[in-house]
């Protein structure tokens, strides 16, 4: 079977991992902002829980939703970075599948933060009354990697503004900016 290639030589893509309240969400929009447009934001909690509505599972309609997301973003022209969860296990193959094809840089980060942190960020989000202590503990994944050595870990002690520095410095997409 031949797999299609997606995207350009220029085009960048970002895998964006952690467990829940790691920071994904922040590092991925503060990442937008400063980019400007020409970056695609392919989050995995709109597509799985906004578009489709359905429980993370492996084989669910999202994975092959945000590879295909991702994959027309990317040969529209656009930079992408997909954040989420994104367990190794439910993930990981399509992840690994979307970097193999990507003709353009790839980079993956995976934000560690200790289960404690993650609760005491949870509890400063929007949604902190839809879920808590014991749907975290289920979901809650200690350095769950992709295999391969793909992914760069960043701890819980890089505040926002050094990690989206470290990515747009790492990804070069603080060079190719639009800034609009």
């Amino acid at each position: 079977m031949t797999r299609m290639r997606v995207g350009t030589t220029q085009t960048r893509l970002v895998v964006l991992r952690g467990n829940s309240a790691s920071g994904k969400s922040s590092v991925a929009a503060t990442i937008r902002e400063r980019f400007g447009r020409g970056l695609a934001l392919v989050g995995q909690d709109n597509l799985r829980r906004v578009v489709l509505r359905e429980r993370d599972r492996p084989g669910a309609a999202n994975i092959g939703l945000i590879d295909t997301v991702a994959r027309y973003s990317l040969d529209a022209g656009y930079h992408v970075v997909v954040e989420g969860i994104l367990h190794a296990d439910h993930y990981g193959a399509m992840l690994t599948r979307l970097r193999a094809d990507h003709r353009g840089p790839t980079h993956g980060y995976y934000l560690d933060v200790p289960f404690q942190e993650t609760l005491s960020r949870h509890a400063t989000k929007p949604q902190a009354h839809e879920y808590g202590e014991r749907e975290l503990r289920g979901w809650y994944r200690q350095f769950d990697l992709l295999p391969g050595g793909t992914e760069t870990v960043i701890g819980a002690d890089s505040a926002l503004a050094d990690t989206v520095d470290r990515i747009m410095r790492d990804t070069r997409l603080a060079q190719l900016s639009s800034r609009e």
